[in-house]
């Protein structure tokens, strides 16, 4: 079995190397960039199962070396390391094509257990067509587009695209909220599930051009796509 590839963006020297020898003994091949420049250099020309990047890294910063990752990569996980904590934070990583994030100061068991989960997940993800119909709107997964009669509405960030890939995927059915926030945050908390919420809502906004279009709250239990 392949060992599993782990770009490590991490520009705390100590830190990098008790990360990298930690995963390595449990059979991780890890690549290490102390700036998220170099990070897009290694991106260029290397393919990784998964990405670790702090959010605080000199020349480019975490978050913006994911926006640029996802301009070509829609797939690979990245897991976000952060001393942030402000909801504002989190919720804006998420935007931007992050999977899960982990606080500093973190135990690296924790840390193992969640590229695994990540790397479970990435495996096991349904295939979706290259664009389906919603009422009016087409939705194109793969660009991460929504259009309303050629024109297009908006570029949809990762999670609005993940989030509207379940939906579709239980169009007409309820989607079931743990199990929806467990695939996507990775746990059911408190905050992942008011972060959901208002990823629901801008959904709504990007879709009310078509009022035939609802996602239903259903209370205690997820949401609704109904078409």
């Amino acid at each position: 079995m392949m060992q599993p590839s782990v770009l490590l963006l991490e520009d705390e020297p100590q830190l990098a190397k008790i990360v990298t020898e930690s995963l390595q003994k449990r059979d991780f091949a890890v690549t290490h960039a102390p700036n998220g420049l170099r990070g897009l250099d290694i991106v260029r020309t290397t393919a990784f199962d998964i990405c670790v990047v702090d959010v605080m890294l000199p020349l480019m910063d975490g978050f913006t070396f994911v926006q640029e990752l996802r301009k070509t990569d829609k797939t690979t996980p990245v897991l976000f390391l952060t001393a942030k904590s402000m909801t504002e934070d989190v919720v804006r990583g998420f935007e931007l094509g992050g999977n899960d994030y982990l606080k500093k100061p973190f135990s690296l068991e924790e840390l193992v257990l969640r590229l695994k989960e990540l790397l479970r997940r990435n495996a096991s993800e349904e295939k979706v067509p290259e664009s389906t119909a919603i009422g009016l709107y087409t939705f194109d997964p793969l660009k991460q587009e929504l259009w309303l009669q050629q024109e297009l509405v908006c570029k949809l960030s990762h999670r609005e695209n993940e989030l509207l890939k379940m939906l579709v995927q239980h169009k007409n059915q309820v989607l079931d909220r743990k199990a929806s926030l467990l695939k996507l945050w990775g746990d059911d908390s408190f905050f992942n599930a008011r972060s959901m919420d208002v990823f629901i809502s801008k959904l709504r906004k990007h879709l009310k051009q078509d009022p035939s279009i609802e996602i239903l709250n259903i209370r205690g239990v997820g949401y609704k796509l109904v078409v």
